[in-house]
């Protein structure tokens, strides 16, 4: 067996470990997958706020989520902060599980997504999946869902096509989350049936007396929880920027706070995010743990100094 003096091995080892640290230059710009969500809106402004002030330049791409797993493996897209599951799971199974994407971080926990009525729909006796065809004149047979090719959309699809809850002769409404959001609060306005679908975090819970059905756990799980996803090996390549995004964890109570400022028009979502890390001062300083600018100066001092 061959061995190194010690200066040899040293070398090496110093040599590995710059190189591990060395950035390739493409690192200077960040592609984030954005499907149009208000809470993705807050966890890429967080992170686009925090690029930005490092010394890189952040692209945000609104995209469907199948697209944006299509871009993360064919290097389209660096990062997304958006991966909910188990909504997304015939997704994560296609491209994280089968190792063509990488998952860095599980950022939020406890989330829930799934079918949602007012609570007058729900004292009045809808509250299962099952519950909903017994009704299904007050509600039009209608379910609101939002955009086209998202995950939840295709449960609902899939629910009607298998006529699962004798949903057969229903309607999926498709459009984007603030069109479905108008129609809500429209029906509710009226106390009219409306069920769509609903999640937390979002102001929605606040601002909509409102409750979640139970039953279709088959289709989106007890709980949940969302994870942080880039492209195949990106961490590695651009090690800085993943140490940030290795770093970035939420609350929902942090997210929902933004969100509110946000579509009470109170803030515009930069602002209400900057203002939101303006005033948790120590939540920032985590972040930034271990996190360089882009020159390889101090990060928090960076992000401090544009806050």
């Amino acid at each position: 067996m061959n061995t190194l003096t010690p200066l040899v091995a040293g070398s090496l080892l110093l040599a590995a470990s710059i190189g591990a640290q060395a950035e390739d230059a493409s690192c200077g710009t960040v592609k984030l997958g954005d499907p149009g969500w208000s809470d993705i809106a807050v966890t890429n402004g967080v992170t686009s706020f925090i690029l930005d002030s490092l010394g890189y330049q952040s692209q945000t791409q609104t995209l469907a989520v199948p697209i944006i797993f299509a871009g993360l493996q064919k290097g389209q897209v660096d990062v997304f902060m958006g991966n909910w599951m188990p909504a997304q799971q015939s997704n994560y199974d296609k491209f994280v599980a089968s190792g063509k994407v990488d998952n860095l971080k599980q950022n939020l926990t406890g989330t829930e997504y799934t079918l949602a009525v007012p609570t007058y729909a729900y004292e009045a006796g809808v509250k299962t999946f099952a519950d909903l065809n017994k009704f299904a004149d007050k509600f039009d047979h209608k379910l609101y869902g939002i955009a086209s090719g998202s995950p939840g959309n295709e449960s609902i699809r899939k629910m009607i096509e298998t006529n699962d809850f004798n949903l057969k002769d229903w309607k999926l409404v498709e459009s984007s989350e603030q069109a479905m959001l108008v129609q809500v609060g429209r029906a509710i306005k009226r106390d009219q049936f409306v069920v769509f679908l609903g999640w937390t975090p979002h102001p929605m819970n606040v601002q909509y007396d409102m409750k979640y059905l139970k039953g279709g756990e088959a289709y989106f799980g007890e709980t949940g929880s969302v994870n942080t996803l880039a492209r195949k090996g990106y961490a590695q390549q651009c090690p800085n920027v993943g140490k940030l995004l290795s770093n970035l964890s939420f609350t929902q109570e942090m997210e929902n706070s933004v969100m509110d400022k946000v579509l009470s028009k109170q803030a515009s979502n930069s602002e209400a995010v900057k203002a939101w890390m303006s005033a948790n001062p120590e939540v920032v300083k985590g972040w930034l743990e271990g996190v360089k600018t882009l020159d390889g100066g101090d990060g928090l001092e960076a992000v401090q100094a544009k806050l």
